[in-house]
């Protein structure tokens, strides 16, 4: 007996999200480790996974990806908006390690942080507060520049406020010639920044839902509050928000390339990412699961190796 056996009538059927096909995800997950590499129909000709072989690589490999971005638009003499998360903080600190090395000056860069926790109304945490996203950012990334820095009135936060106007921003630095890079993790719940699967239901189409930019006091999955409990808060849940404002599909998807990194490893075998990244990685584009549109996108997932499972308990 297993999940699909069983889920019929429980509590746990209400959990998960309307649209997704359990079989399908299952088959998803059942691949041997070595098939990872195996390119899709849907897959991005320009797309690629890059394994890890352990955190201390995957920070660097990151950091390295960032830092090449950044540098490769100043060389090109063009501006870069760059949709950031906060975490793998890792990353930042070898971003910062490389741009300094090789003196990049930031200025031609402009930022955008894809969200933030917040209330019901999208009221946020002050920025002085070491749980807010912004107050992780700069100590983690934007201080650590130094004189290299993004200038402050280029760095945006997802506010109440001011995430609203992050599409028109975006759309007149596009128009300038500006490139759009997508910094992402993957979720237990396959979202992307804090798109969760729950609110494709919300929308008739894949078009309108890929027209969605951002929203406000975003009610999020309860298996989202756990992951974050898990990664971020020493698994204590009752510190964390029920909402956040986040970046929508259409920012997420609108990007020229892509940086992802799933790191989901615990210790002693167990982890929590396989599944999500499984799924990612063969599903096939649906706006029941925000990731599985990611493979369609130029850019490179950096994962841990031990991701790629196997995801079956050995009976032998």
């Amino acid at each position: 007996m297993n999940f699909i056996d069983t889920y019929k009538g429980t509590y746990t059927e209400a959990l998960y999200p309307a649209g997704w096909d359990y079989e399908k995800i299952d088959k998803c997950c059942s691949n041997p480790p070595e098939a990872i590499f195996e390119r899709q129909d849907f897959w991005h000709p320009d797309f690629k996974p890059v394994q890890c072989d352990n955190v201390a690589e995957f920070d660097m490999m990151m950091g390295h990806e960032i830092a090449n971005q950044i540098k490769m638009a100043r060389d090109e003499g063009i501006k870069l908006a760059m949709i950031l998360p906060a975490g793998p903080m890792g990353m930042y600190r070898w971003a910062v390690y490389f741009l300094t090395e090789w003196k990049v000056k930031c200025d031609h860069v402009y930022t955008f942080n894809m969200d933030e926790w917040a209330d019901a109304e999208g009221n946020t945490l002050p920025n002085t507060n070491p749980a807010s996203f912004e107050y992780s950012m700069k100590q983690a990334f934007f201080d650590k520049l130094g004189e290299l820095t993004i200038p402050e009135s280029q760095r945006n936060f997802a506010t109440k406020e001011n995430l609203p106007t992050y599409p028109e921003k975006i759309a007149a630095l596009k128009a300038e010639g500006a490139k759009l890079v997508l910094v992402y993790g993957i979720g237990r719940m396959c979202h992307i920044a804090f798109w969760e699967p729950h609110f494709a239901t919300e929308y008739a189409t894949e078009e309108e839902w890929l027209e969605a930019s951002h929203r406000i006091g975003a009610n999020l999955h309860p298996f989202t509050i756990e992951q974050n409990a898990i990664t971020s808060f020493r698994s204590s849940w009752p510190l964390i928000p029920c909402f956040a404002n986040t970046i929508g599909p259409k920012i997420i998807f609108g990007s020229d390339y892509c940086i992802g990194g799933a790191d989901g490893v615990l210790s002693r075998g167990m982890q929590w990412q396989g599944m999500s990244f499984w799924m990612t990685l063969r599903h096939g584009p649906t706006k029941a699961i925000t990731s599985s549109r990611i493979p369609t996108m130029p850019g490179k997932l950096f994962f841990m190796e031990e991701l790629a499972g196997p995801l079956c308990p050995d009976t032998n």
